[in-house]
């Protein structure tokens, strides 16, 4: 994007990277004889947090000023950034919401942050945004939004150029770390993590959904990116806690200690699930001792709250 004097969005939008990366120091993975790093993404832009920077910053540059249309559910943290994004370079962005728009009903904070910046929701029925990506559909949902010439980021900002920006995640690790975990959504953030990673080192993946379906796309998006498979990993799908957007006592308990450990915010819905899965597979002696462990911090709880 180069509308603003030459500047590009990367300029503009003054990112922190790389990522401070910082140890914690937890009793319950000490004795096991593992240690865990926090890979503090959260910390990259203050309203574009973390992979969602990452992956929408190639999105935004290839854009070039053309309005943004994107997809995400109710709670969608990408919906939000992209939003942040059009109010911070003057782009015109579009949301395009799964479910109905509930008649006479507020909009959720999350929404209502994506409204109060600018972007234009369109609500549309789950059968309608299942098939979203089919040409027909998507071109009918553009001509609706009255955003035909738009530039068209998927759900979760993962796309080739997306993977391709998160290698430089894994690359920032370099060999810090044995074992990198991350919540996904789409599994972008993963696919390009695991491509960036030094040889020896894994990449694991959390499932915010349920389904089992993320394999498969995630080989997909390594295809798209890279031609074939790249980096080690894997993905353990025992840590939804009910599917996205679910939240147990548990989980919540769970994240509320580990904040009053660590005076880290930790986001709910992805966090979380990332950090309760790397304590449980240590507890399981999933890690060999000496193991150094990696959580990526990929967001901050909305509401924002201070410790």
């Amino acid at each position: 994007m180069s509308d603003n004097g030459g500047m590009t969005a990367l300029d503009v939008l003054r990112p922190r990277l790389p990522s401070p990366l910082r140890e914690v120091r937890d009793d319950r993975f000490e004795r096991h004889g593992v240690r865990l790093l926090l890979k503090r993404d959260d910390l990259v832009h203050p309203e574009l947090i973390g992979n969602k920077w990452r992956k929408l910053a190639p999105n935004l540059a290839a854009a070039a000023g053309r309005p943004v249309v994107t997809f995400g559910g109710a709670y969608s943290n990408h919906l939000r950034a992209t939003a942040a994004a059009g109010r911070l370079l003057g782009l015109s962005t579009v949301g395009v919401v799964r479910g109905h728009e509930l008649a006479g009903r507020p909009l959720n904070p999350s929404l209502a942050r994506c409204a109060a910046d600018g972007m234009r929701l369109r609500f549309v029925d789950r059968a309608t945004y299942r098939r979203k990506t089919e040409p027909a559909v998507l071109a009918a949902l553009l001509r609706d939004c009255d955003a035909e010439n738009a530039y068209v980021v998927p759900e979760g900002g993962s796309n080739a150029a997306a993977v391709r920006a998160c290698r430089e995640l894994g690359a920032e690790l370099g060999d810090r770390a044995d074992v990198v975990a991350v919540a996904c959504g789409t599994g972008g953030t993963l696919a390009g993590l695991a491509a960036g990673l030094a040889p020896g080192r894994r990449a694991l993946g959390v499932p915010v959904l349920k389904g089992g379906f993320l394999d498969g796309d995630i080989r997909r998006l390594q295809q798209a990116a890279f031609g074939g498979p790249r980096g080690a990993w894997w993905l353990d799908d025992r840590f939804h806690f009910g599917g996205y957007a679910r939240v147990s006592p548990a989980l919540d308990a769970f994240a509320a200690d580990f904040e009053r450990r660590h005076g880290v915010p930790v986001e709910r819905l992805y966090v979380a699930k990332a950090l309760y899965a790397l304590l449980a597979l240590t507890e399981e002696g999933a890690f060999p001792r000496g193991t150094t462990l990696a959580a990526v911090i990929t967001g901050r709880p909305f509401p924002e709250r201070t410790l």
